[in-house]
């Protein structure tokens, strides 16, 4: 979020008033706005950075879509109730992809000009990362007691916060290249995380 975003005017719809891009209600007459075209980082008011306040995203997510609840617009007209919830399906978005370090990780990417498609499948590039998920997944496979799907479960786990952390130090540094190799690296912990999860699960409630 950059300081152009947060001092872009736009227009009122209904008044034609100075508008804040960002803002859900024009100042002048209080008619709800548009979402407008801007970045998820600036339509939740918190800065561009992979090291977010989960709690404060939170905070301000649940406090602006309580401001659009539905409630609130049942006397207004139609256009008013459609650009109500256009804000909110666009806050949603924006909050579903910023608390989720793998898509909040791929989406700083891409606002600083590097992207990574998170929705590529298939062969993995680079050999390394390759015959580190293929030894892991082999050793979840073999796994046959709780006790080492619980230990496997619990490194995988420990491996995606080591991996946050290190893509957090690689944006900081400005190693966008090194930043998106780790990006692509998360995405396998977490699901290879998630399914040692699922088999500890169905192990547990085994007879």
């Amino acid at each position: 979020m950059n300081a152009s975003a947060i001092a872009t005017i736009v227009p009122c719809w209904s008044c034609k008033g100075p508008v804040a891009a960002r803002a859900l209600f024009c100042s002048t007459c209080g008619a709800v706005q548009g979402p407008g075209s801007i970045d998820h980082f600036t339509r939740l008011g918190i800065q561009p950075t992979f090291d977010i306040d989960l709690e404060g995203l939170e905070k301000q997510y649940f406090g602006f879509q309580r401001r659009l609840h539905p409630d609130r617009f049942a006397a207004k007209s139609g256009k008013e109730k459609a650009l109500s919830q256009a804000q909110a399906t666009s806050l949603n978005e924006a909050y579903e992809t910023l608390k989720d370090p793998l898509r909040r990780a791929a989406y700083l990417l891409n606002q600083l000009g590097h992207p990574v498609d998170l929705t590529a499948c298939g062969t993995i590039n680079d050999r390394e990362l390759l015959m580190e998920q293929m030894e892991k997944r082999e050793a979840l496979a073999d796994s046959t007691t709780a006790e080492q799907v619980a230990k496997l479960a619990m490194q995988a786990e420990s491996e995606v916060i080591a991996c946050q952390c290190h893509i957090s130090a690689a944006i900081n540094a400005s190693n966008l290249e090194e930043a998106g190799h780790l990006t692509i690296r998360l995405k396998y912990l977490a699901k290879l995380a998630e399914e040692a999860r699922a088999k500890k699960s169905r192990i547990t409630r085994l007879p």
